[in-house]
């Protein structure tokens, strides 16, 4: 089949042919429709997130059951489904609870093994771990779910419980800050977006949010002064020393920080005084488990939810190790890159 392959950190990647994965006795191999082309993604490729080298990354993805094992009873070839992009085992305590996303032996292809930049992929565990996409849903679609817009569903819902008039504060518009701020606006949420690019800032604002913020050492201050006393919830979405103190430092009393910006240059310095005296509450959220999935793909298929909107463009496979690349760089527009393969990347007729 073929495949996005890099040999090594930074070297470039290329589109080339590999064997076709081989089915996992309780998992499923997938034909991918769309794959997103993800930060998380260039972290891998930069070496800052270790992968086994050579690497075929991705881990945004949707598509079609092309086999399943023998022990796979709730699946069968020619289903569409999406995948989150942690995979959990199916019999551990937390997977068995609907929490795959913190599996002790989780699997996540595109970092613990050969991910979505292929024409087929390999998963385990399929009955734990595939979700049923609406016919109205497209591919496309379900892959700019993803990390991105799966991971701020939850963060705002699960840990951010998010309500009508409660002021929503999102520092980073990228990928998840720009979802960040669909959901909360759709739950009737008030929200302030914190971004240091106007590009960012003007989606963000399209998207409805009542204030932008430009990202500066006063950020947090600004967002008090705006919100009259604080953020309910703030969400840091980009992950960096300074945006994740001022997700804090941001809060009203009581207010509920999430974590969401993976946080790769070593501990993080928070202030804790704040956190105790206010009774700040701190939350970090890794992705969305398979059974978390139902609620969020309602939004999308009655209309409340639309992440399609957050796509910037969709390319071919043999344009994805350019778009990889072009990650070195600040980008020209806030929107996200999807990878379509095969004629058909649509919805079911």
């Amino acid at each position: 089949m073929k495949a996005v392959v890099y040999d090594d950190y930074g070297a470039v990647p290329a589109v080339t042919e590999v064997p076709a994965p081989a089915c996992p006795p309780g998992g499923a191999v997938l034909e991918v429709r769309a794959t997103g082309v993800c930060r998380s993604d260039w972290h891998a490729w930069r070496g800052h997130d270790p992968v086994p080298l050579p690497h075929v990354p991705g881990h945004e993805w949707a598509g079609v059951v092309a086999e399943v094992g023998a022990d796979v009873t709730l699946w069968r070839p020619g289903d569409r489904v999406t995948v989150p992009f942690v995979c959990g085992c199916g019999t551990c305590a937390y997977c068995l609870a609907g929490d795959a996303q913190v599996c002790p032996r989780q699997t996540q292809p595109g970092f613990t093994g050969p991910g979505s930049f292929a024409e087929r992929v390999a998963i385990h565990a399929a009955d734990t771990n595939l979700v049923a996409l609406p016919d109205s849903v497209d591919f496309v679609t379900a892959a700019s779910l993803g990390c991105r817009f799966a991971t701020a569903f939850r963060a705002v819902t699960a840990h951010g419980r998010v309500g009508t008039g409660d002021w929503l504060a999102v520092h980073g518009c990228g990928g998840v800050g720009l979802s960040a701020v669909m959901i909360g606006v759709a739950l009737g949420a008030r929200v302030v977006a914190v971004d240091i690019a106007a590009v960012a800032l003007d989606r963000a604002r399209a998207l409805g949010a009542e204030h932008v913020v430009a990202a500066t050492a006063d950020t947090a201050a600004t967002i008090r002064e705006l919100t009259g006393g604080g953020a309910t919830v703030s969400i840091d979405a980009l992950g960096s020393p300074r945006t994740a103190a001022a997700s804090v430092r941001c809060l009203r009393r009581r207010g509920r920080h999430v974590q969401a910006g993976l946080l790769l240059a070593g501990p993080t310095p928070l202030p804790m005084d704040v956190v105790v005296a206010h009774e700040l509450a701190i939350h970090g959220t890794h992705g969305l488990a398979a059974a978390g999935y139902p609620p969020l793909l309602a939004m999308i298929a009655d209309g409340t939810l639309r992440p399609e909107l957050l796509v910037g463009k969709v390319i071919g496979l043999d344009d994805a190790p350019a778009a990889l690349a072009a990650m070195d760089h600040p980008p020209a527009d806030a929107g996200m890159t999807v990878v379509a393969l095969g004629a058909d990347h649509g919805a079911a007729t």
